[in-house]
């Protein structure tokens, strides 16, 4: 006789057994370390393309206003230039239009280079050139907030960078930096080359209240904010952002170290490998010990 190994269930009210198929499990069907691991990178990559997303959102509500005014003082200054047939009266109405023209063209371009599917290679970038076009889109939020800019740019190579992805930290922190002072302050950015480590070095510093001692070494983890929610402007509060910075400046072999006193404000440093120096020629050429433009070992996250 063939044994019974099937389950048994039994009816609402009823004593009865009913006999349930026994589901033979398979050692294919288990899911393997490897298939964990790749799962879980994808959905970091989601993770990161639906913030990359929801920022394009926010930006493009922020930038609708100021283009508005952009639009109002074309209009404008088309109707002065209409009005007016006198040549100097002209001539200033079309330079204003001109001048209001170039910075749609910025604001578009920029909001575009965001949105724009590029390839994941890393190559040449100007950071500061990158830092230009992230303010841009902020500055009617800046201004707003009555947050005063401050730039101090070296002279420095070239980083190694992907563009997209190192414009969303910026992003991210600007913002971050903006939102610790939500009655007006100072934001200091700062680019310099460490020609020691041959590494570029970006510092956004803000006046805001700080973050306490014993929350730093949190806040580049999953999920965990010092912030109690979204502020007026309907951002932050996830505790997402931070972590995306930390792994992609990783992914760059880079690192970002943060620095926060109570009362006197927060500095990220963001630290990217630079471009190579070109080798010097040698009479007697032999295979070096890395291949050029290579960016150095395995990231290293600093936080300090």
């Amino acid at each position: 006789m063939v044994p019974d190994n099937s389950k048994k269930c039994v009816r609402p009210h009823d004593r009865t057994p009913l006999p349930l198929p026994t589901i033979a499990m398979s050692s294919q069907c288990t899911p393997t370390q490897d298939d964990s691991a790749s799962e879980i990178e994808l959905l970091k990559e989601q993770l990161a393309s639906a913030q990359k997303m929801s920022m394009l959102g926010e930006l493009v509500g922020t930038t609708t206003h100021e283009f508005n005014n952009v639009l109002m003082t074309i209009i404008n200054y088309a109707k002065m230039g209409l009005r007016h047939p006198d040549q100097p009266t002209r001539d200033k109405a079309f330079d204003k239009i001109l001048t209001a023209g170039l910075r749609a063209a910025k604001i578009t371009n920029g909001i575009l280079g965001i949105a724009r599917n590029r390839s994941d290679d890393f190559e040449p970038t100007d950071l500061g050139q990158l830092v230009d076009d992230a303010l841009v889109l902020l500055e009617r939020e800046l201004s707003k907030y009555r947050v005063r800019v401050e730039k101090d740019f070296r002279k420095v190579p070239q980083a190694i960078a992907n563009g997209n992805q190192i414009q969303q930290v910026l992003l991210n922190l600007l913002v971050n930096a903006r939102q610790a002072m939500p009655d007006g302050g100072r934001v200091a950015i700062k680019i310099t080359h460490d020609q020691a480590s041959n590494m570029v070095d970006l510092t956004i510093r803000d006046s805001g209240k700080g973050i306490p001692q014993e929350k730093l070494p949190k806040i580049f983890e999953a999920y965990y904010s010092t912030k109690k929610g979204p502020d007026s402007s309907g951002r932050g509060g996830t505790g997402i952002g931070l972590s995306t910075c930390r792994d992609i400046i990783a992914a760059h072999n880079g690192r970002i170290r943060v620095e926060s006193s109570l009362g006197k404000g927060t500095a990220f440093t963001i630290k990217l490998p630079a471009v190579p120096k070109p080798k010097r020629a040698s009479n007697n050429p032999q295979s070096s010990d890395s291949l050029p433009g290579e960016a150095g070992p395995g990231a290293i996250l600093s936080v300090r």
